[in-house]
């Protein structure tokens, strides 16, 4: 199985940290999220992980060449920015043979199991089955409305939330979802992908797994603690 780690985002709101690493090279306890979610998603019965750079990209390659052992890392370097939905367009080819694929958001950091991810999905065979979490701030999310495991509604950070039911970024796709993608890059998974899977797609929540968005200062030092009050670190 194949999966793209989404990294190439630029982590403006993590600044200065990101003024001198990428934000999947900033580390929690001591690991790189990298490194974090690579571990997961062999774990999760991944061979074959397509990562895609653009900001120090080179500290990237330059780490890979010192890792040993766990899926195979395929480097997709972007000078301009393809945007989550993008990425995987341009990539189509590399999963066209496949049953299933998966993309997650390296910015992320969960201890959430990816296996109940894939056996969901395979259970279901949808076009696509996403992640669900308790957002504690739903209006700076996507939004999805469920019914019965189905999702019948989605919205990108709504001004007036319908509910707390929140895409978490961690998806698996059939490889036919790329037929919708459409328009000119960059394209995003939330902004132009999910909206199009509303009555194609199934959902699962992460239950009483971890889940943060490492995307500040102030969530990143809520995230070291928490993990190392895991165990984790």
């Amino acid at each position: 199985m194949k999966a793209f780690l989404l990294a190439a985002g630029l982590g403006t709101r993590l600044r200065p940290i990101t003024d001198s690493m990428p934000k999947c090279m900033v580390p929690v306890g001591s690991r790189p999220m990298l490194d974090i979610w690579l571990d997961m998603l062999e774990k999760a019965g991944v061979t074959e992980v397509l990562v895609n750079l653009h900001h120090f990209a080179g500290a990237v390659r330059e780490h890979l060449v010192h890792r040993t052992g766990g899926p195979r890392v395929r480097l997709f370097v972007e000078p301009e920015l393809l945007g989550s939905a993008g990425t995987l367009l341009a990539n189509r080819e590399w999963v066209a043979d496949e049953e299933m694929f998966l993309a997650v958001n390296a910015d992320n950091l969960t201890d959430f199991d990816l296996t109940e991810l894939v056996e969901a999905h395979r259970a279901g065979r949808p076009m696509a089955t996403l992640t669900l979490f308790h957002a504690p701030r739903p209006s700076e999310c996507g939004i999805v409305d469920v019914v019965d495991g189905h999702v019948v509604g989605f919205t990108e950070k709504p001004e007036q939330p319908r509910g707390d039911l929140a895409n978490a970024g961690m998806y698996a796709f059939r490889p036919d979802v790329l037929d919708l993608i459409a328009g000119p890059v960059p394209r995003d998974i939330g902004y132009h992908l999910l909206p199009r899977l509303v009555g194609y797609a199934r959902a699962i929540t992460l239950g009483d797994s971890y889940f943060i968005d490492i995307g500040t200062p102030e969530a990143l030092a809520r995230a070291r603690a928490d993990w190392e009050g895991r165990g984790k670190a």
